[in-house]
């Protein structure tokens, strides 16, 4: 998961925008572990969904919750970006 390109971008952005440190960030790395207010956590969940262009559902993750970790974050981000593709594809024929 550490070289996936999900996990790559979320550690770019918690580097450059939230000033993390890169030996912070590890895919066992709990939200509540980045060292980010609640405030500074909803707004990196909202630079998450800008950056993939999805909204993830607060039912799905809520950075508030301990124990959410950045590898749970790199599966909802693959998971609602699959979803988001599956909806916007054509629906196919039927015979």
């Amino acid at each position: 998961m550490s070289s996936s390109p999900t996990f790559n971008s979320i550690a770019a952005l918690l580097e450059t925008d939230f000033r993390v440190a890169r030996a912070e960030i590890s895919p066992a790395t709990a939200l509540s572990d980045l060292g980010l207010d609640s405030l500074a956590l909803m707004e990196f969940v909202f630079a998450v969904e800008d950056a993939f262009h999805l909204r993830i559902p607060e039912d799905r993750l809520d950075p508030r919750e301990a124990g959410i970790t950045l590898q749970r974050l790199c599966e909802v981000i693959d998971a609602e970006g699959e979803a988001a593709a599956a909806r916007s594809e054509p629906m196919a024929a039927t015979a």
